[in-house]
């Protein structure tokens, strides 16, 4: 691939762009400067140099973000951040897009990525990909609260119940829960149908991919990371 075609699909900005940039003496690849924006490259295992920052090259990208609280998933937020902000410019440039969304004040894993196949694996009702939460109640913990997530809960404008996974007391006023669907506002809207209300909420894991285990534990809020092929293995998902 032509090196300023390559760094276009990077999301480092129009051919034009590119090239100036690969004139000016801006770009290195696989470690050694290179002038030429005609230059040819084998794309798998490369590496290129923009900033001081190391790229490796991707035909997709797969992302996990820790979110925090008080970003709204869209590109045009209407009371807070974006969630975008928190990404690095080539990334949304490429045309990364969230799978799904979180509530402006809900936290946790939020995946990101430009291929469409996965965005609609991780997302598609059929697929059943789980997602688990902590959510803290403002009420203490009543032991039929589980029992009615697990049987299933009817909700406006939903044709049948809707039933947890899972659902289980963390303490007197947390809830472990997990859930197939991706409704709006699911989680709060199941538990309201139960008789409680949740204060705050927290996606810890999408399928088996954690924020609590392996390599995401580390990731702290506002921070996000490269999922590879082993994470994406949890995801249950293969290119």
């Amino acid at each position: 691939m032509r090196l300023e075609r390559l760094l276009q699909s990077q999301g480092f900005g129009s051919r034009k762009a590119c090239r100036l940039r690969i004139e000016a003496g801006d770009v290195r690849v696989n470690g050694a400067p290179c002038l030429d924006p005609q230059a040819e490259f084998d794309t798998a295992g490369l590496t290129f140099e923009i900033d001081g920052e190391t790229w490796a090259y991707a035909e997709h990208v797969y992302l996990a973000l820790h979110k925090p609280a008080g970003f709204e998933c869209t590109h045009q937020p209407q009371h807070h951040r974006s969630v975008y902000a928190l990404l690095s410019p080539p990334l949304v440039r490429r045309g990364v897009q969230s799978v799904g969304r979180l509530d402006a004040d809900t936290t946790g894993l939020l995946l990101f990525s430009d291929d469409g196949r996965f965005i609609h694996a991780m997302a598609s009702p059929k697929r059943c990909v789980a997602k688990h939460y902590r959510a803290i109640l403002k009420h203490a913990f009543d032991e039929t609260l589980p029992k009615q997530l697990l049987a299933g809960v009817s909700l406006t404008g939903e044709p049948t119940p809707l039933a947890a996974l899972s659902a289980q007391q963390i303490d007197a006023y947390t809830l472990a829960l997990s859930i197939d669907q991706g409704k709006y506002h699911q989680v709060k809207r199941m538990v309201a149908a139960a008789g409680n209300r949740v204060e705050a909420l927290h996606r810890v894991g999408f399928g088996a991919l954690s924020l609590e285990e392996g390599s995401l534990s580390a990731l702290a809020p506002g921070d996000c990371c490269h999922l590879g092929e082993n994470h994406l293995a949890l995801l249950g998902y293969r290119h």
